[in-house]
């Protein structure tokens, strides 16, 4: 199977478990990798027949506007689930890294794996 994949995709959005996380909006950093047979929009150059990262990107963004976790966890799980069922993909390769939350780290996260990729 083929992959597409979205790197170093920030968006933000309320995240984590203390009072003042949920008064803030923070930057979530995002890597997709999506299962996709590339062959048909290869052969006919056409758009139509590819799956559109742009729309991808556009989606997770809407999504994180709109979302409001505690935790990381959940909101790789349900924008996997979402991502999967919206643009019908085989499987995906979600990591999401929320910068800042370890001071002495540069990020912590979750990377999940659903489907076959």
């Amino acid at each position: 199977m083929d992959k597409v994949f979205i790197e170093g995709l920030e968006v933000d959005t309320v995240i984590g478990v203390y009072d003042w996380e949920r008064e803030i909006r923070q930057c979530l950093r995002l890597d997709v990798t999506m299962a996709w047979d590339i062959r048909p929009s290869a052969e006919s150059d056409e758009l139509d027949k590819t799956l559109n990262y742009a729309a991808v990107a556009e989606r997770i963004t809407a999504f994180a506007q709109q979302s409001s976790f505690q935790l990381v966890e959940t909101f790789a799980e349900r924008l996997a689930s979402l991502l999967m069922q919206e643009f019908q993909l085989p499987g995906l390769r979600l990591k999401i890294t929320k910068p800042g939350a370890v001071p002495t780290a540069a990020g912590v996260g979750v990377e999940i794996e659903r489907g076959c990729l």
